[in-house]
């Protein structure tokens, strides 16, 4: 039996979490590398919050595990995760429950005030974007803090996201066929 194996990418709001994770994910395409790739924060959008829970954690856990659990049925073994805090050290149970003993591969996207600022206005319309620049700068100083042991630290300021993808998938050890930087030249999978 294979071990399970999780990618996870986290960041502070307009670090490129989404862009990046489905870059990493085309890639990985590119290169026929088995995986699953879940947008996170997908897995606890229910308002109000069930059982009392305002970090939604048990409904975040039992969806993460139901996933996963039809993707290994499919023989999958690596995931590709996006989510805000899914790097900090206290929510690794979390994924080791879902997951059954994953080995964990963190990233930390990184990018400045004045960066997430311009992607956050570029994408936001409406009420939210004042609460979302501010809740983004003190994310991105806890995760900076409380990121666990071993993760990787990508720079997203002034890159293109094909360029931090490879990055990305370069931290995984996953060995695709043809290197990532290759696949992003337009180089494909043999």
């Amino acid at each position: 039996m294979r071990t399970t194996e999780a990618l996870l990418i986290g960041g502070r709001s307009g670090a490129g979490k989404s862009s990046v994770g489905l870059e990493v994910a085309a890639l990985l395409r590119a290169a026929d590398v088995g995986h699953a790739y879940i947008e996170g924060d997908v897995l606890d959008a229910v308002h109000p919050a069930p059982d009392g829970d305002p970090q939604r954690s048990g409904i975040t856990e039992r969806n993460l595990a139901a996933l996963w659990a039809n993707y290994t049925e499919l023989g999958c073994h690596r995931l590709v995760h996006t989510n805000t805090a899914c790097v900090l050290g206290s929510e690794e149970g979390l994924f080791i429950r879902a997951l059954r003993g994953p080995r964990l591969i963190r990233v930390l996207l990184t990018a400045s005030d004045a960066t997430a600022e311009e992607r956050l206005t570029g994408r936001e319309r409406g009420s939210e974007l004042a609460r979302q620049l501010r809740r983004s700068a003190l994310m991105a100083r806890r995760l900076d803090r409380e990121a666990a042991e071993g993760t990787h630290r990508v720079a997203t300021d002034g890159r293109r996201v094909a360029e931090i993808a490879a990055d990305v998938v370069a931290a995984t050890g996953w060995n695709p066929r043809k290197s990532a930087e290759t696949i992003t030249r337009g180089g494909g999978a043999n």
